[in-house]
């Protein structure tokens, strides 16, 4: 557990340098941090293969390729953030400091073996998001977004709890491999309240990664944080999201599909209808981005619905390829933002005259976004379908598959500002930060998407 102790020493530690004034040493230490955590989440590959500390946690392989993912999603982010917390406020250890909390609670979700633990992980990484969403006090929309937050994750943490406590009511256990044991000892004599407790895990998840009909926050709260906190939420906290639902439901209710499979089949069903028609009529980028990220999850659900051995793999790669593209859609919001004053989508008009290799990365992005071939989201979506498809969900692929071609349309709205509409603009200003983040994504993007082998093999 040397990936959870690094990355809550460091945030502690820049919590310090914030204390002692050293702003210039804030974001190289963080970055040299991560690349730590990223580098001791490789070597204990293969490390634990028994559950540690009593039975709490668990680091396999799937935690160590989850948290890898997490951890070079919010080096990325890290990266974007250089000039742009001094712009909110005088104090930016803050800012790192809880991002790092976040995500050490973040780890936590991604490798429990113990109810008890997946509870504390969220509320780690989500009390840390509820400071993000507001941190910025003096504007309207940022307070308001936090404080939805808070009502409706608290809300959420209810329905977690409540089912936690029918599971361990009806088998005993928090422990994973215990109530894994009570269902398979008698699968026909599983008690009332254990499935009552599963409905209400899966309610209290899909709040989280918001999933429709729970999706109502997300909106509101993504367009009303910061930019950059919005593509931390949106990328990181929903793979954490999902890779807590794929170990409790791959792991402890597999026996149990043909009762929670229908559920999960209406919310992926809901999630790309609601996500995919309402982007559709979103005139601003990032809103665009928020509704857009609801249909991703329904793409995701594919995953448990279809749950077998590749389900981890899956989601995997499909969190990979979305967390890439959406960091490069960000990073181009944030550009935006700062030197034009608004993300409608007029605002991308005749961008690709004044900056090329801008429009040339954020045109990968929404292609992989969209599901483009020779694309990483290709991949993702390609993927998912055949594990949908290998259990006979096939209305449910051809619903899939008619979302994705709307999706395509607002995707492609804005390249076609960029590439096919004139404007009378300035060139945006492209920091060194920015183009790495950028090739390196893109680059990322299109490798993965002629290469998935790369990483489909890593769980």
């Amino acid at each position: 557990m040397s990936v959870l102790i690094t990355i809550s020493l460091l945030a502690i530690l820049v919590l310090y340098l914030g204390l002692f004034k050293a702003k210039k040493a804030l974001l190289p230490v963080s970055i040299l941090g991560l690349l730590g955590a990223l580098v001791l989440s490789y070597y204990e590959w293969g490390s634990y293969a028994q559950p540690i500390f009593n039975g709490m946690m668990l680091f396999d392989n799937f935690a160590a390729a989850f948290s890898g993912i997490t951890i070079l999603s919010t080096l990325l982010i890290f990266l974007l953030s250089k000039d742009y917390f001094e712009r909110i406020s005088s104090n930016i250890a803050e800012y790192y400091t809880v991002m790092l909390f976040s995500l050490a609670g973040i780890v936590v979700m991604v490798s429990y073996h113990n109810l008890t633990m997946l509870f504390i992980g969220i509320e780690i990484m989500s009390v840390s998001l509820y400071i993000l969403a507001g941190i910025k006090k003096r504007d309207f929309a940022s307070n308001e977004a936090a404080l939805k937050y808070f009502l409706m994750g608290a809300f959420s943490t209810g329905f977690l709890l409540f089912g936690i406590a029918l599971l361990y009511g009806a088998s005993g256990s928090f422990d994973l491999l215990q109530i894994r044991n009570y269902i398979l000892a008698a699968p026909q004599e599983v008690s009332p309240l254990f499935y009552s407790g599963v409905l209400l895990i899966i309610v209290g998840l899909c709040f989280k990664v918001g999933a429709a009909p729970f999706h109502f926050w997300a909106p509101d709260v993504y367009e009303g944080s910061p930019s950059l906190i919005t593509a931390y939420m949106s990328t990181v906290v929903k793979t954490a999201g999902f890779a807590a639902f794929l170990r409790l439901f791959l792991f402890c209710f597999s026996p149990l599909s043909d009762f929670w499979a229908p559920v999960l089949v209406t919310l992926a069903s809901l999630s790309l209808l609601i996500g995919n028609i309402t982007a559709v009529y979103q005139q601003h980028f990032k809103r665009m981005l928020a509704y857009s990220s609801i249909s991703h999850v329904g793409y995701m659900l594919f995953a448990l619905i279809s749950l077998n051995g590749n389900s981890d793999t899956s989601v995997f790669v499909y969190a990979s390829a979305y967390s890439i593209a959406s960091i490069m859609a960000f990073a181009a919001l944030i550009l935006l933002q700062r030197q034009v004053g608004t993300d409608s989508f007029d605002s991308f008009n005749g961008l690709a005259r004044k900056n090329p290799f801008l429009a040339l990365t954020l045109t990968v992005a929404m292609l992989s976004l969209a599901g483009i071939p020779l694309t990483a989201g290709f991949i993702g979506k390609f993927m998912m379908f055949t594990g949908a498809l290998s259990t006979y969900h096939t209305y449910l692929v051809v619903f899939a598959v008619v979302n994705a071609a709307i999706g395509i349309f607002y995707y492609f709205k804005v390249i076609v500002a960029m590439y096919f509409k004139e404007a009378d603009r300035h060139e945006l200003v492209v920091s060194p930060y920015y183009r790495l983040v950028l090739g390196l994504s893109a680059a990322a993007t299109i490798i993965l998407g002629v290469y998935p082998e790369l990483i489909s093999r890593l769980i």
